[in-house]
This record gives C-alpha cells, structure tokens and sequence, in this order.
C-alpha cells in the first residue's frame, strides 16, 4: 500500500544564479517523503540562468519555468509573481526556495511534520549561515513571538518558509486586491509573515536548521553577523526605508486604524519616543529589543523618518 505524502509547491525565484542554482535544485529535488514540483521564475539575467532552467526543466517533469514576464528588480516582485501566476489547486503546502542555498534532505518532511502535529499554519525556522572559506554560523531566529513582532521583522529567512494552502489562497487574494501598492514591499518574507500573524494564522518558528544558507557578495539580505551588518542596518534604519516598510506593510495587512498602530503610524517625534517603550512587545531577541528601543530614540532625536 503506498503512503500519500503531501504535495508542495516550491517557489523559486533565479536571477544570475548559474553559480549555485543546480546544487539548490538537486536538493529541492531530492527531498523526503514529500512529492515536490518546483516553479521557477526568472528576472532576466546575464549569465545565462533563463536558457539552463528551460533545458533543466525539461529533463525533470518536476520543474516548471514560468513564461517570461520582464524584468522585477528584485527578489520580493519576483516572488509576489510566482504566488500570483501559479495555480496551488492540488497541493498541500506552499515553499519559498532561493536559488543559491543547500536544503537539507528533511527539510520539507519536517516542515509538513511540524504544521501537522502542532496545528499551526506556516512554519520557518533556524538556519546554517556559510561562506566560501568553510566558515559556519548558527542564524537563531527561534525566540519566542511576541504581540507585535510581525510589523518590525520577518519569522526568519524566507527561503525556510513553508505555508499551508489555505493561507496562501488568502494571502493570493489580498495580493491581488493590493497589487500596485504591494510592488513597494521590498522583503516578501515579512509581509508574508504579516500577513499570516494579522489575521490569525498560527506560525511556528523551528529552533532546528533546515538548510545551509550560502553568504556572498550578492546576497540580497544575508546574516547578520557582526558590527558591519549592524552598522549597515542602522543607516538603512536613518535613510528611512525600514520605518517606511513598516508604515507600508502595516497598512496592506489591514492593520492601520488598530490603536497601537495608529498611535505611531505617522511617526512623529513624541510617537517614537513612546513607541520605544514598546520595544519588548515589537521584536523577539532582546538584542533586537534594545536595538529597536535606541533606533526609536534617535530616530526621535536626529528627526530623520520615513519618506
């Protein structure tokens, strides 16, 4: 008698990746006791990416590329594309992949294990960060979620997530009700987050790693590690963009007119000041917490905010 594994959709969104992208495809590929179909779409590249995923593809059944759709800039369109033109009629669960990192085989067995037997609705979890030198790094994303963490930071990397059905079909549909103001969303991997925690899906942020999360120069947004990554967050933090997001997606998960929300939205000096205090309830590693706590201050004092 054969067991029924379920079925998962995985996402993958290539740009340039001639690098690493058959390695990552290897190990989505070689998943356990999941049936997998991977749909990749890509931003035109130059290295050649869109030619090797249609001859891939058509060597594996299990490989979709999307038609050509233009260029996306960035990584969160592209990703917005793939949810919005892939039919998940049929599958049981939905997967973020980029196309540079190595999935450890368990990966996805693991994640439909953990939304299963704890009922919740979308998972993610820790990470194995890892440069060209060898070097390794634990990504500890796993701290307890707190009320309001969903509007200032994401569950972890997007590339762990995996989403049930269900709350993908109503992410899909607040996508494309939102879908001129959601192409300002610069992080796909928060909003999704948002959007699941603001309207009552249960997310479960696993302390085990899933995979090994591959650090280069063209990362995206890679591990925050050390002081330089600290210093470059803070500038993004004073330029404006990260309160700008905040404001955004607070705004397209429906969660303007909440009072808390309302009290700082347009962020004005005194609203900072007092969102600061906030700050235990607004992220979930205490280092995070004393980080949002000084942003808000001196965001407050220098009377830079967002655009």
């Amino acid at each position: 008698m054969s067991v029924k594994h379920p079925k998962v959709a995985v996402l993958l969104a290539a740009y340039n990746g001639m690098q690493w992208i058959e390695e990552q495809l290897t190990s989505i590929l070689h998943q356990s006791a999941v049936d997998v179909t991977v749909y990749i779409s890509v931003d035109p590249s130059t290295d050649g990416t869109e030619s090797w995923c249609l001859v891939y593809a058509d060597q594996h059944p299990s490989v979709i590329v999307l038609p050509a759709a233009g260029s996306f800039g960035g990584a969160s369109r592209n990703f917005f594309r793939l949810i919005r033109d892939v039919e998940f009629e049929g599958y049981d669960l939905v997967a973020f992949a980029d196309q540079d990192d190595v999935w450890h085989t368990d990966k996805l067995q693991r994640a439909a294990h953990a939304i299963q037997s704890r009922q919740v609705d979308a998972y993610s979890s820790n990470v194995t960060a890892f440069w060209p030198d060898g070097k390794t790094h634990l990504l500890d994303k796993a701290q307890p979620q707190v009320e309001w963490d969903y509007l200032f930071e994401a569950a972890g990397p997007g590339c762990t997530y995996v989403m049930s059905k269900s709350l993908v079909d109503e992410l899909k549909s607040s996508m494309l009700a939102n879908w001129p103001k959601l192409q300002e969303v610069s992080l796909h991997d928060w909003y999704c987050y948002a959007f699941a925690r603001r309207h009552g899906y249960r997310w479960y942020i696993d302390p085990e790693t899933s995979m090994n999360y591959r650090q280069h120069e063209r990362n995206q947004v890679g591990a925050n590690k050390g002081l330089s990554p600290l210093i470059a967050r803070y500038k993004i933090i004073h330029d404006g963009w990260w309160f700008n997001q905040v404001r955004l997606i607070a705004r397209l998960v429906g969660q303007g007119a909440d009072p808390f929300v309302r009290a700082w939205l347009s962020l004005r000096r005194i609203q900072l000041i007092k969102l600061s205090f906030s700050a235990w309830r607004c992220r979930r590693r205490v280092r995070d917490k004393v980080f949002f706590f000084c942003i808000c201050w001196a965001t407050a004092l220098i009377g830079r905010k967002a655009k």
